[in-house]
């Protein structure tokens, strides 16, 4: 219930960043501006994650590392994904009760190996969350099994002292 309190309170805070970063994307490229993409969350349930919109509207779904980003990127995608302010409307996500400020990136359904690697791991039962042990260790230039590596140091070791650590991060 804090963290949904804490999300509700952040998103007021940042609505006058919002509405730049909306009116950027939709004077670059038009609507929408927000992306909803289909991830897996808590217990591998399905839910749709909210992101600003740093693609064109032609992209492939297909995780970040296997694209071409150049070619599909907005310009102020690079800006928006840089700062991580695409992760803005995760915050929704938060407030609806599907992710945590703190946890494993959520998967996109066509990582079926991260999934069931994760899955292994006892991984999927952690909430989702905005960002995570992995995030602050690579990010997207880990392999998947780095990122399970990371996520079960991180359920290993959990604690508000290491959530503290990789928000701060």
């Amino acid at each position: 219930m804090l963290s949904k309190l804490f999300a509700f309170i952040i998103l007021i805070l940042l609505l006058p960043v919002m509405f730049i970063i909306v009116f950027i994307i939709v004077v670059e490229d038009g609507m929408p501006f927000v992306h909803f993409q289909k991830r897996i969350g808590y217990k591998n349930k399905t839910f749709m994650i909210f992101k600003f919109r740093t693609m064109k509207k032609n992209c492939p779904i297909v995780p970040t590392d296997l694209l071409n980003g150049d070619k599909f990127l907005l310009k102020s995608g690079k800006i928006l994904r840089k700062l991580s302010l695409d992760e803005i409307p995760n915050l929704f996500n938060i407030i609806r009760g599907e992710m945590k400020f703190i946890g494993p990136r959520p998967a996109i359904l066509s990582q079926k190996k991260l999934i069931a690697l994760r899955s292994k791991a006892g991984i999927h039962n952690l909430f989702p969350g905005i960002s995570g042990l992995a995030q602050i260790n690579g990010r997207d230039n880990l392999n998947d099994i780095e990122k399970v590596y990371y996520d079960k140091k991180y359920l290993s070791n959990k604690s508000l002292m290491l959530d503290f650590k990789i928000f701060v991060l």
